[in-house]
């Protein structure tokens, strides 16, 4: 969606909120006069099969949050680009006609009735079983807190872990998204328990943001020391003070509003962080605002220069199907990520086990060492590639990325590490 003077989108998703969807609609026809909104309400990066708004446009009643709360949802919505698998918005009622321009609105909003829900990932995570934890294994529900706030987060401790220096890999999950579900579609806890590292996976409070999103598109929390940024890197610190963490080994990753997130923290701690791993993301400061965050999702955005005299080692994984966050932003995080750097780069191309094709861009510095690594998975959408269905938003078919991003990590140790705290 386009940012237009003439379209205020805080207005239309306050009243969407509200349940106004009739005033909601008014403001969007308005701002979208002489547009044609896409007919694909799910298509968040491009305008294909456009046609102009009906003339008919009914009252749709909004079905309450339950006394559990949640957000307000029209009767029987299901968008588009719903996820196989994951529950749909069921208000029990016939489905009503949902004007176009405002059913491609909410898509965009991520979660009916949801503010602030910019990663384009809707529904809720089925309730799963928890995964039994491998013999001397733990997975544990941990605190941080400082002026910014305070977030829970999930730290996976291996079985092998003795004591001993290890990694540390920070996982930042995507829209709707908790620690648990996105361990689970990663499968990043049992390569942990495989190569012995630590894996910490921070969750986004719903006070914060009411998708669970990382507030990416803020530029409150795309400063260092600041928002959102400075807690991620306080709960990094708070492991390397409890634990034993090798020097120079810590590294984060992150899928959609996650990978974005990630990308904000290799750019404001690139003294924290080793190496970088953004999964259908986009580059720091892409976004300031909703509207922009809205524009650099279907289209891209216009990134920080950060003013690095060095490249950060960034693994970027992106799906040249994805509606949802447009694929150009993969490349705009690795133009961030080389700062200016004069790098020889080399294509390859395959295909996963699975069955998916990619094509890999690997960008390396004078003595031949890999700097960047660029996965451009053919036909996949806004999914974490060769992930494992018992998580939401993953893609089995493609390659591994959970083993790919590891790889790229370990072959990135900092010469130097900060001192914990």
């Amino acid at each position: 969606m386009n940012a237009r003077p003439n379209l205020d989108m805080l207005e239309v998703t306050r009243l969407t909120r509200e349940g106004r969807l009739t005033e909601a609609m008014t403001i969007l026809q308005g701002g979208l006069s002489g547009t044609h909104p896409s007919a694909t309400s799910g298509n968040a990066g491009g305008d294909a099969g456009q046609h102009p708004l009906g003339r008919a446009t009914r009252i749709i009643d909004m079905v309450p949050p339950s006394s559990r709360g949640g957000a307000w949802t029209p009767p029987k919505f299901t968008p588009s680009h719903f996820v196989p698998d994951t529950p749909s918005f069921d208000g029990g009622l016939a489905q009503p006609q949902v004007p176009e321009a405002l059913r491609g609105f909410l898509d965009r909003m991520g979660q009916p009735g949801s503010a602030l829900g910019l990663d384009g990932l809707v529904g809720p995570v089925p309730v799963r079983a928890p995964t039994p934890l491998p013999e001397g294994a733990r997975f544990e529900e941990r605190m941080f807190a400082n002026a910014a706030g305070s977030r829970a987060y999930k730290l996976y401790i291996p079985g092998g872990y003795t004591g001993q220096p290890v990694p540390l890999v920070m996982m930042l999950h995507g829209c709707t998204q908790s620690p648990d579900d996105f361990a689970a579609g990663t499968r990043m806890n049992e390569l942990a328990e495989e190569q012995t590292f630590l894996v910490a996976y921070p969750a986004q409070a719903q006070s914060a943001n009411v998708s669970k999103c990382w507030n990416w598109f803020n530029a409150a929390d795309q400063q260092r020391d600041q928002g959102e940024p400075s807690l991620i890197a306080g709960i990094t610190r708070q492991i390397m003070h409890d634990f034993s963490v090798t020097p120079g080994r810590v590294y984060v990753a992150g899928l959609s509003a996650g990978g974005a997130a990630a990308a904000i923290m290799g750019s404001t701690y690139p003294d924290l962080y080793a190496a970088v791993g953004v999964h259908s993301g986009l580059a720091c400061g892409a976004a300031r605002d909703m509207p922009s965050a809205f524009a650099a999702m279907r289209q891209g955005g216009t990134p920080h220069h950060r003013g690095a005299k060095q490249p950060v080692p960034t693994i970027v994984f992106h799906g040249d199907r994805d509606t949802t966050v447009n694929p150009v932003n993969g490349d705009q995080v690795i133009a961030q990520s080389r700062a200016g750097s004069d790098l020889r780069t080399k294509v390859s191309r395959g295909q996963a086990p699975g069955g998916m094709s990619y094509t890999r861009m690997v960008a390396c510095d004078e003595s031949g060492h890999p700097m960047l690594e660029h996965w451009v998975l053919h036909g996949a959408g806004h999914a974490w590639s060769g992930g494992s269905p018992s998580g939401s938003y993953t893609e089995p078919r493609g390659p591994n990325a959970s083993r790919e991003m590891m790889r790229f990590f370990l072959e990135h140790p900092k010469p130097t590490a900060p001192s914990p705290m």
